[in-house]
């Protein structure tokens, strides 16, 4: 049995991991991944994510400044260079973000032996910037890095819904969404706005299936100590396993994490908007 849930469809982002997989090109992509959704990186910080010495990180960030995915700014830090096909998140805080939420993530897991994600919003898109995989033989495996539609996964869904209606309608009605390829048709429009107005009132959202075949996941909105929305987090099971992990207390569970993580942020002089 595979240890990861693996998409079956086109529409699915999730992909399977190679036979063979090389490990220098996983590590060299890993860091793209990572300049993209955080926007600055410092030697010893790649180094610590690959777990890798820092020789070898500063060989694999030199390949990335050879072909314009990365520069180094005036502090040495590494950003985004002007080959990234995808912009970075232009969330700063991002990193702080994830550090802040890792130890929380790695007790809910715990609890509930199954995957926890944190993730931002960008746009009509979430990208997952932390996975914290459970032990079972049959589990939702590491999503970091991952790009998925805001209004199919759950901590998305979580985030859209405490936007104001004009701005949902300018991410999916708009002129500039139908360009983007992000519209929600007409027709399936209400349908989507009900689905946003029963995640304000329960405090979670729900995806069954809807970005990985046999993946469901329940998330929640995270907020700053103003009361703005900064991330989401999800747990995301098998879907055959989801019921069970929900009458077990999921719920409970995702809402006393997001408590004490809110608290941490909210304590966090970084958070002061």
């Amino acid at each position: 049995m595979q240890n990861n849930l693996e998409s079956k469809s086109a529409r699915k982002p999730a992909q399977k991991r190679p036979t063979y997989p090389i490990e220098a090109v996983d590590n060299a992509l890993q860091l793209v991944q990572l300049l993209r959704d955080g926007g600055a990186l410092r030697l010893k910080d790649a180094a610590a994510e690959l777990a890798v010495a820092p020789s070898t990180a500063h060989r694999l960030m030199a390949m990335l400044v050879y072909r314009g995915f990365a520069v180094q700014d005036e502090t040495r830090r590494y950003v985004p260079g002007p080959a990234m096909g995808v912009g970075p998140a232009g969330l700063s805080w991002t990193r702080l973000l994830r550090s802040i939420a890792t130890p929380h993530m790695e007790l809910l897991s715990a609890q509930l032996n199954e995957t926890v994600n944190l993730m931002v919003r960008v746009g009509t898109k979430v990208r997952f910037l932390s996975t914290v995989e459970g032990e079972n033989v049959l589990r939702v495996g590491d999503r970091q890095g991952t790009v998925m539609p805001a209004d199919k996964a759950s901590g998305g869904k979580a985030m859209l819904a405490e936007l104001e209606p004009t701005m949902i309608e300018a991410l999916f009605r708009s002129n500039n969404a139908e360009i983007g390829g992000d519209t929600i048709s007409a027709a399936e429009y209400p349908a989507f706005l009900r689905e946003l107005e029963s995640v304000r009132r329960n405090g979670f959202a729900a995806n069954f299936e809807g970005t990985e075949d046999g993946v469901s996941a329940l998330g929640v909105a995270l907020h700053n100590g103003r009361g703005h929305v900064v991330g989401a987090l999800s747990v995301a099971t098998p879907a055959s396993r989801f019921r069970k992990v929900f009458d077990a207390g999921l719920v409970p569970a995702i809402r006393e994490t997001r408590r004490q993580l809110e608290l941490d942020i909210a304590a966090n002089p970084a958070y002061t908007d």
